[in-house]
Formats: structure tokens, C-alpha cells, sequence
């Protein structure tokens, strides 16, 4: 056995570790790029947001205490919520809270944020989840099916009928629905809302018909996206070559087209849920639903201010937390997205 022959594992168990750390690395690379964007981003967007607090002027004393309040009394009640130290100390005392999970309490009534939006993020979040959802499964259908005949009437059909559900208000399109299901039909609840404990077709019942109301935008932006991305994927070199290594059309269309053409899809989805979370505030009046649409007015109304505030950081985690996944997936199922990583 000659030497070089010897060195061969142990070269070929060398190459085999540098193309494993490789890929180990810009799978990293490819999570750490986006995060390292929207940290900054959402320390930008929670000092806004509590900047937009401290600009309002607002106070516990005038919820609490009313017109008679005592200069005295106001001084004590500023003490107790910390109004009384400088802006930076309370900006970063109240970030301290947030990144252990508190929201501080609320003005009106002392009361944690965090206990008063718990039971009303769940039925926000049931209903936005449920239209996520609905707006996935039928945004991909119909994208996909109008990029599969594109130029045909099918594919004029869907696009006539997402462009029209994208102009008609959710507000709107929920009272049909209540007329339609509710009250001719009489399927389905029209208004309120059942915990899953009670019963999983009873709390479904409840959420259909407004999760069906908040997805038509959904529904509309993520088909058309995907269409364009198909259409576009399709035209690309890389299936022209596909075509002439006589690749069949299904593994053409998943292997190549699909995982080109979702980028717009996916981002566009990047904004729909915390944009579903902010548009419920007419639906869950409609439905007769206590969510975070109307906590969030509740507290805007009342001058609450650390319910506002709760509210939009909630907001803005939320966006940041969807675009950061959006961008983890179009890193790694688009090769392009991950270029120079």
C-alpha cells in the first residue's frame, strides 16, 4: 500500500466534515441574517411605541382619580406607575418588563395588562389563525391552479374573482355571511364565542364565519402572488433545461417551478397575520366577539395607556417575529434567497 493511497479516508473523512460544517454554517448563517435585521427593528419599534405614550399627555390620575384629585394625591399616584423619573429610566425599566413577559398594570384599574389580554389574545388569535390558515389553503389553490392554466379561462376566472373579494370590506363581507349562514340557512352561531374546552365543533362554529370574513384579502393577495411567481418561475432557464433533460411536468413544476416561484407568496404572508390581528376590531363587534380588536379600542377610548402600548408591541412582535420566519423559509427553500451566504 503506497502512501498516497493510506491518506485516501483520510482525506475523503476530511471532505466529508468540510461539507457538513458547510452546510451546518449557512443554515446558521441563513437563521442569524434575519435576526440580526429585526433586533434593531423592534427595539426602534417598542421605543416608538412607548414614545407615542409619553407624548399623550395622559395620566393615571385623571382615570383613577378623577377632577377631584389632590396635587398630592397625583404626585403619589405618578410614584406608584414610575411617571415620576426621567424618560430613559422608565423606557428602560419598562423594557426590562416586556422581555420578562409583563406588561406593567393597567392605569384604570390596576390590574395586570398581561391577565386582562390573555383570555381576549385567545379568541384574536383563534379567529386570525383560522384566517391564516383559510387564506393559505385556498390563496395556494387558486394561485396554483390559475399559474397551471395561465392564459386560459380558468385562470381569468380566479383572477376576476380574488380581484373582486380583495375590494369588499371584511365588515361587509361578515354581515352577508351572518345574513347567509346564520340567519336564512341557520348553520352556523351568529355572534359569541365558546372556549375549545366546551367542545371543538362548538368553538369552530363561532370562528368560521369571522375567520372566513377577515381571509377574502388573504385569500386574494396570496393567489395572485403566487401566480406571478409561478408564471414567472416558469419562464425561467432552469426549466428550459429541465424540459430538455425530459424531466416529467409534475417533478418540473415541484422541484423546480414551486420552490422558485413562492417568494412573493411567502412575504406578502409576512404581514397578513399581525395585519388580520389589527383589521378584527369591526369583525369581532360584528360577531359579538371580546378580542384584542376591542380590548385595543377599549384602551385607546379610556386613555389606558399602558394597554395601548401592550397592544401595538404585541403588534410589533408579531411582525417581527412572522417576517423573521418568513425570511428563515425563502432562505432556505429559494437557493436564490440564499445566495452569498
Amino acid at each position: 500500500m503506497t502512501a498516497s493511497t493510506a491518506l485516501l479516508p483520510t482525506v475523503h473523512g476530511g471532505t466529508t466534515r468540510s461539507i457538513a460544517w458547510h452546510r451546518v454554517r449557512r443554515v446558521l448563517l441563513s437563521i442569524w441574517k434575519p435576526i440580526s435585521i429585526l433586533i434593531p427593528v423592534f427595539i426602534l419599534g417598542s421605543f416608538f411605541t412607548f414614545l407615542l405614550g409619553a407624548l399623550s399627555g395622559r395620566s393615571p390620575a385623571a382615570l383613577q382619580l378623577g377632577d377631584s384629585a389632590t396635587p398630592k394625591a397625583v404626585a403619589a399616584l405618578n410614584h406608584q406607575f414610575g411617571l415620576d423619573q426621567p424618560f430613559l429610566v422608565r423606557y428602560v425599566e419598562w423594557l426590562g418588563q416586556l422581555f420578562h413577559g409583563s406588561f406593567g398594570n393597567s392605569w384604570l384599574n390596576g390590574v395586570p395588562v398581561g391577565e386582562l389580554l390573555a383570555d381576549r389574545a385567545v379568541v384574536s388569535l383563534s379567529v386570525a389563525g383560522l384566517a391564516l390558515l383559510i387564506g393559505v389553503v385556498f390563496g395556494f389553490g387558486l394561485g396554483t391552479l390559475a399559474a397551471l392554466f395561465h392564459t386560459r379561462p380558468i385562470d381569468r376566472i380566479i383572477t376576476t374573482v380574488t380581484t373582486f373579494i380583495s375590494v369588499l370590506p371584511p365588515f361587509v363581507v361578515g354581515i352577508g355571511l351572518i345574513a347567509v349562514f346564520a340567519v336564512w340557512l341557520q348553520w352556523l352561531p351568529a355572534i359569541g364565542y365558546i372556549p375549545i374546552q366546551n367542545g371543538v365543533w362548538p368553538w369552530f362554529s363561532h370562528l368560521i364565519l369571522p375567520a372566513v370574513a377577515l381571509s377574502f384579502d388573504t385569500v386574494s393577495d396570496v393567489a395572485r402572488q403566487l401566480r406571478t411567481g409561478l408564471v414567472s418561475a416558469y419562464r425561467g432557464n432552469y426549466v428550459t433545461g429541465a424540459i430538455v433533460r425530459g424531466l416529467g411536468p409534475r417533478r418540473i413544476f415541484f422541484v423546480h417551478v414551486l420552490r422558485n416561484g413562492t417568494g412573493p407568496a411567502l412575504s406578502v404572508l409576512g404581514l397578513k397575520f399581525p395585519a388580520l390581528l389589527g383589521g378584527a376590531v369591526l369583525i369581532e363587534s360584528i360577531f359579538g366577539l371580546a378580542g384584542y380588536g376591542i380590548f385595543a379600542s377599549q384602551a385607546a377610548v379610556t386613555g389606558d395607556v399602558p394597554s395601548v402600548q401592550a397592544v401595538l408591541v404585541i403588534a410589533v412582535v408579531l411582525v417581527v417575529v412572522f417576517n423573521l420566519l418568513v425570511n428563515i423559509v425563502l432562505n432556505r427553500l429559494i437557493p436564490a434567497s440564499s445566495r452569498g451566504v
